[in-house]
């Protein structure tokens, strides 16, 4: 598994596109983790309030706050890193490297736990700049202090690092059933942000739908489990009601799906002549 996964880091650590792409998430999540400040004293000097509130004292930047706010919003750049993983798996099946693993006599099992530890390294890099980048933004910011308020609802980074890996897994599968790059971003995009909101919006919503079973069936859409995992926080700021912590029944919808996609992937790289 070692020898697959150094293999798995001499693929990518040479290729432009896979740094390219590290770059643009990581200045994603640094404008997200630090651009709130600046876009509040933007709201502030274009004279906009909130009731007569200054937008500046709003605390998205207070522990424990900051880490449902900063994953909520990191949780959108996420795509990124699916890019990642989508061109790399295209790479091995365009330049036929997954069989020349195979020869070389790398298993099919360890190439799944190669890509596997791959999105984990990944997710964990993430999850780690996140963390760093609230750490800092809160020890700025925020008006409240103390160890157990700073690394309060700490599980919202767990929940980070999940999403992205089970996020990612999906990735993969498809870049196997499509085997096409292009086409996999395009339909992953467009399912995440187009296709199944605007499904899941019309069964909790139309007249038809919302007073049936259907908002419920929609809680296990696969994006919409993985966003109810962390959901929108900032309603908290004019009195409304959120889900301040982690749903476990999203997580484990999320889980099922996760299993469900590694299976499928095992299951086509092992039955499929990967010529």
């Amino acid at each position: 598994m070692i020898r697959a996964l150094k293999l798995e880091w001499l693929k990518i650590k040479n290729y432009r596109v896979f740094w390219i792409l590290i770059s643009m998430y990581l200045l994603a999540l640094l404008i997200i983790a630090s651009g709130g400040a600046l876009f509040l004293e933007w709201l502030k000097d274009q004279g906009a309030d909130f009731n007569g509130i200054d937008p500046t004292i709003l605390p998205i930047f207070d522990f424990p706050d900051i880490w449902q706010n900063i994953t909520y919003l990191g949780s959108f750049a996420k795509i990124f890193v699916a890019f990642i993983v989508i061109i790399s798996v295209n790479n091995d099946l365009t330049y036929n490297t997954l069989r020349q693993n195979v020869i070389d006599g790398i298993s099919k099992k360890e190439y799944l736990a190669s890509k596997m530890m791959m999105i984990v390294a990944l997710a964990a890099t993430s999850t780690l700049f996140v963390f760093v980048s609230g750490l800092i933004n809160g020890m700025i910011y925020s008006h409240v202090f103390g160890f157990s308020v700073v690394f309060d609802n700490m599980q919202f980074l767990f929940a980070y690092f999940y999403d992205i890996v089970v996020y990612c897994s999906l990735a993969f599968l498809l870049s196997l059933i499509i085997k096409k790059s292009g086409f996999v971003i395009v339909a992953l995009f467009l399912y995440t942000f187009m296709f199944e909101p605007i499904a899941v919006a019309i069964f909790e919503n139309a007249p038809y739908f919302k007073d049936g079973i259907m908002p419920q069936i929609a809680q296990f859409f696969p994006i919409k489990a993985l966003n109810n995992l962390i959901t929108v926080p900032f309603g908290k700021y004019i009195f409304r009601e959120i889900q301040d912590y982690v749903s476990i029944k999203s997580f484990l919808i999320s889980l099922g799906w996760f299993a469900l996609y590694l299976g499928s992937i095992s299951f086509i790289l092992n039955k499929r002549d990967l010529k």
